[in-house]
């Protein structure tokens, strides 16, 4: 196999994508950035089974990482607003593309879902 095809050496563009991507909340986080800047409580009502502790790791990690930009105004209550940046718009293209496919193929996910309670 030469350099190119070597999936998991750690510089690989495919694994370092993934591992970017790859906990539970990033893809999920992304998608609901992909449709404009949301306040936190909006994030929180859109992802109800995310704590509070997770989900600003998650948006920390991610504006850390210059994926997703953090705006924060002086106002009484304070407000902060979170986007995705050029980058977080970037790696959202994939994800929107898995989002498509996930509500096109519901059936299919159902199904391995079935098999999985199936033997936990």
């Amino acid at each position: 196999m030469d350099k190119e095809q070597t999936v998991f050496e750690r510089d690989y563009p495919v694994r370092r994508l993934l591992v970017l991507v790859s906990d539970a909340w990033t893809p999920i986080i992304f998608h609901c950035l992909s449709d404009g800047k949301k306040r936190f409580s909006e994030l929180q009502r859109q992802l109800p089974d995310i704590s509070k502790k997770m989900l600003t790791q998650v948006l920390r990690r991610l504006e850390h990482d210059g994926l997703v930009h953090r705006t924060v105004y002086e106002v009484v209550p304070p407000k902060t607003e979170y986007s995705l940046t050029e980058y977080g718009e970037k790696i959202h293209e994939p994800i929107a593309m898995l989002c498509q496919w996930a509500r096109s193929n519901q059936a299919v996910i159902d199904a391995i879902y079935e098999k999985r309670k199936s033997t936990d």
